[in-house]
């Protein structure tokens, strides 16, 4: 039973829904968060083995589970934390696939995050201006710069001060190490390549798996939001559309399904906050537009759901030798975690674009030693095993998009219809990723392999062939789950959706503040800026609507 009065309606419950609710409890304001999914145990979210196992193979065998085998996580999590395919369905044309990953429960994809937090840098909301897409970031490193160190603090953030023009310091609690296969790799790349090589920065393991890790919003922010005694959760609920008030200048109301019942009814409130990850937002919002109602949302520029951007990325396994002389010398599986902290990054940035034709930055995330397979099941003996994933900017492209199938759910509700395709320039992009992986891994003495030859397993080389992850081009979009736009921020609204205060302009009661709202993907993993860009617009919607 939800104890009214509230004064604001949250649309989602991980990353930028939590934020969004801690935001607000601690100014005392009465917040509802809406989740479609299901409120789990820990227990539940994390499953058990061989419990898991089994469900991911039942799950892929009945066609359930059909993109999500592609992602690594969900070999390591419980699947149950991937949303099925058949139940929450999507369209994309047939010669354009999209991978979407979508977590319904509350927590959302926090549950399943991989903890990477890196800021972006200055130039990153600059680099857009006066470009051809015309979109531009009304907002500068400045502007964030304090909900960053904030956010880092409060999350207890480990990492390392590099000082980087390409990648700015956060607040720290310290590094982790690296693995002893990782030092000397890193010695070799720097020496003979001169390239930043540093700690990746993030979250460390959860060592305690009777609580929430703290990467989740229910280990996080949610948790401290709900502690405050300021804001209640409503799963099982489906946001179907907004309702405007007659002059249609404010949103009145949301529009709400019940998951177990299929019943619908409305919610009023003051302020609405649309958190539901960049794609369920955007669904949101055309299900309220004035094209599917005469009384519905107005946008001026015209481009609501336009100029979808995902990272493009490409990933490399390789070996290297075990030197005799380190201190963990041993053929078998050692103890090192990879996580977002645990784990080393080699940010790129801008630097390589005007030398091999092509527009925007790129990083590379890797670690060695940190997922060994059993002994008797290595191929290679003597070695340790690594990775190198290259991920980079997409640039904004008003072909790219999401609209409203024609197709519904059980619900009765329309569907996303997702168009995205690789142009030519993140098609250069990913050939100069591969060339400068492989580059890094010979200069680190490492031994590029397939990723079907890390195990000596019977039929895996059949299996790991079909992976989209280990092909020369990249994987389709929507694999590195880090999908933006669609409903821009920007300086004025013939061009953008929103406002420099994350609001819609003809509704200004209404914000978005998840990826939908980013008018350029830039390269950094995305979900540290999306944080602070929902503390940012909520502390000022508090002040605005107390006068």
């Amino acid at each position: 039973m939800i104890n009214k009065p509230y004064e604001v309606i949250i649309i989602g419950s991980g990353a930028t829904g939590g934020m969004a609710a801690l935001t607000m409890a601690k100014a005392g304001v009465r917040a509802l968060v809406i989740e479609r999914g299901p409120e789990l145990e820990i227990k539940q979210a994390t499953g058990t083995e061989p419990c898991n196992m089994i469900r991911r193979l039942i799950g892929v065998t009945t066609g359930n589970y059909q993109n999500q085998p592609q992602h690594p996580g969900f070999w390591k999590s419980n699947p149950l934390l991937y949303a099925n395919k058949q139940a929450n369905p999507y369209t994309h044309p047939p010669e354009a696939p999209f991978m979407w990953t979508q977590g319904n429960q509350v927590g959302g994809r926090s549950l399943t995050w991989g903890g990477i937090t890196l800021r972006l840098a200055h130039e990153d909301f600059e680099v857009s201006k006066g470009k051809e897409y015309n979109l531009e970031w009304p907002i500068s490193y400045k502007d964030l710069e304090s909900h960053y160190s904030e956010i880092e603090n409060f999350l207890k953030i480990y990492g390392n001060k590099d000082d980087l023009d390409q990648l700015p310091n956060g607040k720290y609690i310290g590094k982790l190490p690296f693995t002893e296969s990782e030092e000397i790799f890193a010695s070799n790349i720097k020496e003979k390549l001169n390239l930043p090589f540093i700690h990746s920065r993030g979250f460390g393991a959860n060592k305690d798996k009777g609580k929430w890790p703290r990467y989740s919003s229910l280990g996080s922010t949610l948790k401290e939001a709900t502690r405050l005694g300021k804001v209640e959760i409503l799963s099982d609920h489906i946001v179907e559309k907004l309702v405007l008030n007659k002059d249609r200048k404010s949103a009145k109301s949301v529009v709400i399904v019940n998951q177990k019942n299929g019943e619908r009814s409305e919610l009023e409130s003051n302020l609405i906050i649309l958190c539901s990850s960049t794609i369920q937002t955007i669904r949101i919002l055309l299900s309220s537009e004035e094209s599917n109602n005469s009384n519905g949302l107005i946008d001026p520029s015209n481009s609501l759901g336009k100029n979808l951007m995902d990272h493009i990325s490409t990933c490399r396994f390789f070996t290297v030798p075990i030197d005799k002389h380190l201190t963990n010398y041993s053929n078998k599986t050692n103890h090192n975690l990879l996580t977002g902290a645990g784990s080393f990054f080699i940010p790129i940035g801008r630097d390589q674009s005007t030398k091999n034709n092509f527009v925007g930055g790129y990083g590379i995330w890797g670690g060695i030693d940190r997922f060994e397979p059993p002994y008797f099941l290595k191929k290679y003996k003597y070695t340790k095993t690594g990775f190198l994933i290259g991920h980079g900017e997409v640039l904004p492209n008003h072909k790219n998009s999401v609209s409203l199938s024609k197709s519904k759910d059980l619900y009765d509700i329309a569907i996303p219809h997702i168009s995205i395709v690789w142009r030519e320039n993140e098609k250069r992009m990913v050939k100069e990723m591969n060339n400068m992986i492989e580059l890094i891994i010979n200069s680190g003495n490492g031994t590029l392999i397939p990723a079907n030859e890390i195990v000596n397993i019977p039929f895996t080389k059949q299996i790991l062939n079909k992976s989209v992850a280990i092909k020369n081009d990249a994987p389709p979009p929507g694999y590195y789950i880090h999908e933006v736009g669609g409903a821009p921020m920007g300086n004025n609204k013939e061009k953008s959706v929103l406002d420099n205060w994350n609001r819609l302009w003809e509704c200004t009661n209404v914000l978005v503040v998840d990826g939908a709202c980013w008018p350029t993907s830039s390269w950094q993993s995305p979900t540290l800026t999306m944080m602070a860009i929902t503390k940012r617009a909520c502390e000022k919607a508090i002040m605005d609507f107390r006068g």
